[in-house]
């Protein structure tokens, strides 16, 4: 469902693009009148997307936002550019306490992240666009199963802020949504796990897991003229999960 936000017209980037929220958040802009560029890493991820009927009329390409030169080739052949939305994730769990896989995650998450901006930032300015950056419930805490990801998640929070104050003069605005817990495949081994999930579920008040559509309706908003006065928000998607105690 995208609540009538019309896009028509206009150009949008999601890294992460073919899976989970990003894909989710791909077909949610395409259904509202958007050209979409969706970005996957996988070969997996990216044969899965061009083989789903769902994704036609979306462009799909491979980016490793870890590669500055193909980050800087792919902004570079833009035209115009509406809009960035950074759902492009890594999380190791348990190996990210090995501080290789520790920069790993961090490269990924917040310098991939910051990597897309940069480049991107010419067009937006033109445009007067918008950046959506995908922090985390664990942008508020620690997390003892994946300290990487957490690290990284709380610094996308301040990075959203810092970027909003530095882009603001050129137009240009940041926010980001904080989902708590999503069905997808990086979530498979918490959904799976009965104490783990029944934790989760205790302090969720809604009770029940997001489904990927309800984090990419909120990404929309923001992107909106709805959101024209909104500027380095970090938005809570979490079932209430940060209300608890």
């Amino acid at each position: 469902m995208n609540f009538h936000f019309d896009f028509t017209g206009r150009t949008i980037l999601v890294t992460g693009g073919t899976s989970g929220i990003g894909a989710a958040t791909s077909l949610a802009f395409r259904r509202a009148g958007a050209r979409v560029l969706a970005c996957g890493f996988t070969q997996q991820e990216l044969e899965a997307a061009r083989a789903n009927p769902d994704f036609g009329g979306i462009d799909i390409r491979s980016l490793d936002v870890c590669d500055k030169p193909a980050v800087d080739a792919l902004l570079g052949g833009l035209e115009s550019l509406d809009a960035v939305v950074h759902c492009a994730g890594l999380i190791l769990r348990e190996a990210e306490h090995d501080p290789i896989e520790f920069d790993k995650v961090l490269d990924v998450n917040v310098s991939g992240g910051m990597r897309v901006s940069a480049a991107a930032r010419p067009l937006l300015a033109k445009s007067r666009g918008s950046i959506v950056f995908v922090a985390s419930v664990m942008s508020f805490f620690g997390g003892p199963r994946q300290p990487a990801y957490s690290a990284s998640k709380g610094a996308v929070r301040n990075l959203t802020m810092s970027l909003a104050c530095a882009y603001a003069d050129e137009g240009i605005r940041v926010n980001a949504v904080a989902p708590g817990w999503v069905v997808t495949n990086l979530s498979r081994g918490a959904r799976e796990n009965p104490e783990r999930n029944a934790t989760i579920m205790t302090r969720t008040p809604i009770g029940r897991w997001a489904q990927p559509d309800e984090i990419a309706d909120p990404i929309l908003f923001l992107c909106s003229d709805a959101a024209r006065y909104m500027t380095g928000t970090v938005m809570q998607v979490d079932g209430g999960y940060c209300s608890m105690g």
